[in-house]
């Protein structure tokens, strides 16, 4: 059983690193968050997979500020409540949903943009 978790975390691992590689090349996908899952599903299958993500070139200083201060960058902030924004007034105007989807998604997109609005954008100066 372990085993099938292991090939079941490193699976979802790379599910998320193709999902954040296409936030990082699509504006309304987000790249962080995703890679940050895999990071999570890395640590609990994979060594290797685990420091590979972490010290990559492109994805691995943002995962290393999260990882140790929790620090969402402002460009990471501004372009997340942006396109929350966007897609939330795109459901509004341009959808025809229930007003009970529409309050759930509010919901859900308000908490989301003060979870990310509450971290730090810089890491603690020493």
């Amino acid at each position: 059983m372990q085993r099938l978790a292991k090939y079941l975390y490193i699976a979802l691992g790379f599910i998320f690193v193709s999902l954040g590689s296409l936030g990082a090349l699509l504006p309304v996908l987000p790249t962080v968050p995703f890679m940050i899952l895999a990071l999570w599903c890395f640590a609990r299958s994979s060594d290797c997979f685990h420091d590979w993500l972490y010290h990559h070139r492109i994805f691995g200083p943002q995962l290393q500020l999260w990882d140790k201060y929790k620090v969402v960058p402002i460009s990471a902030k501004i372009l997340s409540i942006t396109s929350m924004a966007l897609s939330f007034a795109y459901i509004v105007f341009y959808k025809d949903l229930s007003v009970y989807v529409i309050v759930i998604t509010a919901v859900i997109m308000a908490y989301a943009a003060y979870y990310i609005l509450t971290k730090p954008s810089f890491p603690p100066s020493d």
